[in-house]
């Protein structure tokens, strides 16, 4: 779809849509072909599962191990449940 296509879809302004499309070219998710249109990246999955990796500590764990010591659970306790939980995966 082009960009107004997807604004009119969403309802949302053309230039959010420009803008939310350029910045997935500049975060090299999408790539532009001049006349054709966009397209996926190959190394698009790639790219996001390390942005992703990059906040997990920060956006996860980090709490996590925050809200364990405000209501006074072990890191221990914190630890072997993550470690069971990661047992039954395997």
């Amino acid at each position: 779809m082009s960009t107004n296509q997807y604004a009119a879809f969403y309802r949302i302004n053309p230039a959010t849509v420009a803008k939310a499309f350029q910045k997935l070219v500049d975060e090299q998710v999408l790539y532009k072909k001049r006349g054709i249109g966009m397209f996926v990246s190959p190394t698009a999955r790639d790219a996001l599962r390390a942005r992703r990796r990059e906040t997990f500590f920060s956006d996860v764990v980090d709490p996590m191990v925050a809200e364990a010591k405000a209501v006074g659970v072990p890191l221990a306790e914190v630890m072997a449940r993550i470690e069971r939980l990661a047992g039954r995966e395997d």
